[in-house]
C-alpha cells in the first residue's frame, strides 16, 4: 500500500515506523530537514521536504496515486486543509489529526464530511477514552472505540442481591439502550433470550449507550463501593475530556494546573471537580493536599519528564493505581520498571487508530470473553444480507449471535428489538467463538 505521511513529529515518527514495519510503501512530508533526516536514518522509507498544503508538493511526493494520505502535524487546520487537498489530487483515502474538540464533536458542523476526509483522529480525545475505560471497571472490555465513547461494554459478577435475580429478561425492562449480551454460568457461557434469567455468582456481560449503561448495570451489580479519589496533574484538553467522561461515576476528581488562568477557566468549565492552582510535582504540596490518599494518580502534562516525576513520586507515597501520559512511546517500557501501574502514549493510539482505519475486512474479532467461549465481532453487513430492512425481533440469531451494536455513518448505538439493519451498516455482534463462516454469510460481509 502506498501511504503518505505529512508530517514528522511523535505521531507522524511513530505512525511511520508502525505502517513501515507493515511493507508499506511511505513517503513522509515535512519542512524541517533534520526531521526527515531522521526518519530516513532509522527507516526505509522516502522523504520529501515541503509545505504539506502546498497541492504541488503533495503532487510530487505521489499523493495523486496514494492508496492512503495521513495529515499529522502539529496544527489543526494543517491537517484538515492537507487532507482535503490530497483527496482532491487524487489520493484514495485521508485520514487528519486534529487536536481541538470542535472538529471532533461534529456539534453543529461536520468537518469530516465537509472537507471530504475519511476519518478524523484526535488521539489525545482517543487515549482519555481508553483511561476512562479503565477507570470505570477494571473488567472494562477494549470495545468502545466502536462507538468512539458513546457505548460501553464491560463484564462483571451478579451481586448476591441484584434486583435482576430471577427475573426473566423480558419481565427486567432493561433501561432503553442497553441489552444483555452473555450470561455465564458454572463456566458454561450462553446468549440469553427473553425467558433467561440472571442468578446469584452468574457473570454478565452488558452493552449499552454511554447515558443509560450506569442505570442498567445497577440492575445486576452493587457499585456502593464510595466514591474513589481521584487526582490528575496537568489541565491539557486530554483531562477535559476525561473529567468529562467520568463525571457522575463515583469519582471524587481533584485537577492541579500550574497555570492560573488556566486553572481558573477550568474551574469554571468543570464545576463539578475541584480545580487547585498549584505543582504536586512539589513535595510540600503533595504532602499538604494528601494526594497519596488518593485512589488513582493520573499524570496528564505534555511533558514526559514531569508526568515520570509526578508519577514515580505519586507510587512512593502510595497511591494506589497511577497512570502516566507520554508522548514518546519509546518511554513506555522504561516507567513500567520504576512502579508506574498504566502508561499510554497518544502516538501509539493514533498509529492504532490509522492501522484500525486501514482495517477493511468485512469481519473483524474485536475482543474474546467468557474465557474465549463468547466473541465480540465487527462485521460490515453486505448488501445481499438476509437480515436487511427486517426488524431484529424477526432476525434469527439466538442462540448463537445478538446484534449489541449499530454504526451507521458517524452515529454509533445500541438497538432495540424494532430497529433495522441497513446495508452498509457496520455491527457488533457478540456470538458464539468459531463460528465466523456462519456470521459471514449471515451478514453477506463484504
Amino acid at each position: 500500500m502506498r501511504i503518505i505521511i505529512c508530517g514528522a513529529g511523535q505521531v507522524g515518527s511513530h505512525a511511520t515506523e508502525v505502517l513501515a514495519s507493515a511493507d508499506n510503501d511511505i513517503t513522509v512530508i515535512d519542512t524541517d530537514p533534520d526531521r526527515l533526516r531522521a526518519i530516513a536514518d532509522t527507516l526505509d522509507v522516502a522523504t520529501f521536504c515541503g509545505n504539506c498544503v502546498d497541492a504541488q508538493v503533495l503532487r510530487e511526493a505521489g499523493a495523486g496515486q496514494a492508496d492512503l494520505v495521513v495529515t499529522v502535524t502539529d496544527r489543526d487546520e494543517v491537517n484538515m486543509l492537507a487532507a482535503t487537498i490530497a483527496k482532491a489530487v487524487g489520493a484514495a483515502k485521508t485520514i487528519a489529526r486534529v487536536h481541538h474538540g470542535a472538529f471532533i464533536s461534529q456539534r453543529g458542523f461536520d468537518y469530516q464530511q465537509h472537507l471530504s476526509i475519511d476519518r478524523l483522529i484526535c488521539p489525545e480525545y482517543a487515549t482519555a477514552m481508553v483511561i476512562a475505560s479503565k477507570l470505570r471497571n477494571p473488567a472494562a472490555l477494549a470495545i468502545e472505540s466502536f462507538g468512539q465513547g458513546t457505548i460501553q461494554m464491560q463484564q462483571f459478577p451478579v451481586s448476591s442481591d441484584a434486583p435482576a435475580i430471577g427475573k426473566p429478561l423480558a419481565e427486567l425492562k432493561l433501561p432503553e439502550g442497553t441489552r444483555l449480551a452473555a450470561i455465564t454460568r458454572q463456566r458454561q457461557a450462553f446468549i440469553p433470550i427473553a425467558t433467561s434469567t440472571v442468578e446469584k455468582d452468574d457473570t454478565v456481560v452488558l452493552v449499552g449507550n454511554a447515558t443509560a449503561f450506569p442505570e442498567a448495570r445497577k440492575l445486576f451489580h452493587d457499585d456502593k463501593l464510595g466514591r474513589r479519589r481521584i487526582v490528575l496533574m496537568g489541565g491539557s484538553p486530554m483531562a477535559v475530556w476525561l473529567c468529562r467522561s467520568l463525571r457522575n461515576r463515583n469519582f471524587s476528581i481533584r485537577l492541579f494546573e500550574t497555570d492560573r488562568e488556566r486553572a481558573a477557566e477550568l474551574a469554571d468549565k468543570l464545576d463539578w471537580i475541584t480545580v487547585i492552582h498549584a505543582d504536586p510535582t512539589d513535595r510540600s504540596i503533595f504532602e499538604e493536599e494528601h494526594i497519596g490518599q488518593a485512589d488513582v494518580f493520573g499524570a496528564l502534562r505534555t511533558d514526559d519528564e514531569d508526568n515520570i516525576i509526578a508519577s514515580v513520586l505519586a507510587k512512593s507515597m502510595g497511591v494506589t493505581l497511577v497512570i502516566a501520559v507520554l508522548q514518546s512511546a519509546n518511554y513506555l517500557d522504561l516507567v513500567y520498571h520504576i512502579g508506574v501501574d498504566l502508561a499510554f502514549s497518544p502516538s501509539l493510539v493514533a498509529a492504532d487508530e490509522i492501522l484500525a482505519t486501514l482495517d477493511e475486512s468485512p469481519l473483524q474479532k474485536m475482543s474474546s470473553l467468557t474465557d474465549g467461549v463468547v466473541d465480540a465481532f465487527r462485521v460490515r453487513v453486505g448488501r445481499e444480507s438476509e437480515v436487511i430492512e427486517k426488524p431484529l425481533r424477526e432476525v434469527k440469531l439466538t442462540p448463537n449471535w445478538i446484534v449489541a451494536a449499530i454504526r451507521r455513518g458517524d452515529r454509533a448505538w445500541v438497538p432495540s428489538a424494532e430497529d433495522k439493519v441497513e446495508a452498509g451498516d457496520t455491527v457488533l455482534v457478540i456470538g458464539r467463538a468459531g463460528m465466523e463462516k456462519q456470521l459471514k454469510k449471515l451478514f453477506a460481509a463484504e
